[in-house]
């Protein structure tokens, strides 16, 4: 019995493989026959180029029908997918090219000029522009071969994908992700979220990550779902294709630019069954006055890189703001002390997670894989919350400094580290601070060496080196950063004395 989760899509999508799969608006439209074929050709170029089973497939690509049709190649020729964020600079796929050990590389073909001498510095002799013209295109190679129309028997625990994740020492970890990871969360979420016939999917979120690859492809693909597929978030397109959809999925940037709109009602959401929000918290301002504005209520759900989705609202009882929901199917979640030891109910403490959705560990890095796992087999998540007597969780923090702005996570250490190496900067603090529209706004507390240091400086400086979603939204120059007796900078004290600080500028 073959385990690869590309076998089971094809069991949930045979019944409606000329139906729609993929609708761009104002473009085109693709059943699930033809990123289906699309796929087997992606893939026989790739084995002729001599890819093998387990090999990683480094892609950095526009969210299009023929990257949706690359990540089914790589599922059913057993190849590991990674994508990466599509602001990651040059610099950083470098390092990503060469952790993987990358055997190939497929890129958009605007970035051909950055990316492929980071491809020759990595080694990596296939590399692929996803164009549909020219020399080097995989697409364009992938029309002129015949399909490769097997799929690869898999068990449980092979890698499908590899994303990575920042650390805070700055260099971020493959976590390495199995089909049994995918489908068990797939097969979950599909039934708790109630999936039935005739459901439409509005998708404007990426597709490098959890959120947009996984979590709401997936439950698509699992009910042969026809997807809205915007190439990006915006909110007159969502506006326009909200009434077409039966369900959404978003991060809450996505819920607070729509109440930004004065005319934003319930006509627009008639509709629409499920709106669901993950990524980053959603703030019970935003929760309250949506359900105000539209007559439904956001079903928030909470979820990792390395865990998929962990708990979620029910779709149709009663959600609570400021709460994640249950456990999903076969998932265990618990709160403990600083040793390990169950809390009582309603406690604070480090949550931990246990089931099939739980990843295999970081891609070389054992150490810090037995790190993060207990002594009883619960993945140490790193978050704090509390658990109701009843089962559900409420997230109070982090136990890092992660920053997640717009649903993307942002280590601090990563970017101070880049700070630092700026020209007159004598050292630097890096916290997320409140802010309206992104949940939270990374901001860099600087100790200026020179005086006559700049922002546009600091800017300027990051602007090449790190990815868009990272950079600093505000500059704070101080004389000196708060430390502690033990010389450690007080964040605490940081975010505390400057909490609104995006409230007094003119965003």
């Amino acid at each position: 019995m073959s385990h690869n989760v590309f076998e089971l899509f094809t069991t949930r999508f045979v019944d409606a493989y000329y139906e729609p799969f993929l609708t761009i608006p104002d473009e085109a439209s693709y059943s699930y026959a033809d990123i289906d074929r699309r796929s087997a050709a992606i893939a026989a170029v790739l084995l002729d180029e001599g890819v093998q089973v387990g090999d990683r497939i480094v892609v950095q690509i526009d969210k299009s029908a023929d990257a949706v049709a690359l990540y089914f190649a790589c599922l059913r020729a057993g190849f590991v997918y990674v994508p990466l964020n599509s602001g990651y600079t040059a610099e950083e796929v470098g390092y990503f090219l060469a952790d993987t050990e990358a055997a190939a590389f497929v890129f958009a073909p605007g970035r051909a000029a950055k990316l492929q001498p980071v491809a020759d510095i990595a080694g990596v002799t296939r590399a692929f522009t996803l164009g549909t013209k020219g020399n080097g295109t995989l697409a364009e190679a992938a029309s002129q071969v015949p399909g490769w129309n097997h799929i690869v028997k898999r068990d449980p625990d092979d890698l499908a994908c590899m994303l990575y994740t920042s650390g805070t020492t700055g260099r971020s970890k493959g976590a390495m992700i199995t089909h049994n990871n995918l489908a068990s969360n797939a097969l979950a979420l599909h039934g708790i979220w109630r999936w039935r016939e005739g459901d439409v999917l509005l998708h404007a979120l990426p597709i490098f990550h959890v959120h947009g690859l996984f979590v709401a492809l997936h439950c698509a693909i699992l009910n042969a779902s026809e997807v809205i597929f915007l190439p990006s978030f915006d909110v007159a397109a969502l506006r326009a294709q909200l009434p077409r959809a039966t369900v959404l999925m978003g991060v809450p940037t996505f819920y607070s630019r729509l109440l930004a709109e004065p005319d934003f009602g319930a006509a627009e959401c008639a509709g629409v069954r499920l709106f669901i929000s993950g990524s980053a918290p959603l703030t019970p301002t935003v929760f309250h006055e949506f359900t105000e504005r539209t007559g439904h209520t956001i079903c928030e759900r909470y979820g990792m890189t390395e865990t998929g989705i962990i708990t979620s609202n029910p779709p149709e009882d009663a959600k609570i703001a400021g709460t994640v929901g249950y456990a999903l199917p076969k998932v265990e979640v618990r709160v403990v002390d600083d040793d390990d030891v169950l809390l009582p109910p309603d406690a604070v403490g480090k949550v931990q997670v246990k089931g099939p959705n739980v990843f295999l560990g970081y891609w070389q890095q054992p150490e810090k894989t037995a790190a993060e796992m207990t002594a009883d087999g619960f993945f140490r998540t790193g978050d704090i919350g509390s658990m109701a007597a009843d089962g559900r969780l409420t997230l109070v923090g982090r136990s890092s400094d992660m920053i997640i702005s717009g649903g993307y996570n942002v280590y601090p250490k990563e970017v101070e580290l880049l700070l630092d190496e700026v020209p007159g900067v004598a050292e630097t603090a890096v916290v997320g601070l409140p802010h309206p529209d992104l949940g939270e706004g990374v901001v860099a507390f600087v100790v200026a060496s020179d005086p006559s240091l700049t922002e546009i400086d600091l800017r300027d400086a990051l602007s090449e080196r790190i990815a868009r979603f990272k950079q600093p939204k505000a500059y704070i120059f101080v004389d000196e950063l708060p430390r502690n007796t033990m010389g450690k900078v007080q964040k605490v004290q940081l975010r505390t004395d400057h909490n609104e600080a995006f409230s007094l500028l003119d965003l």
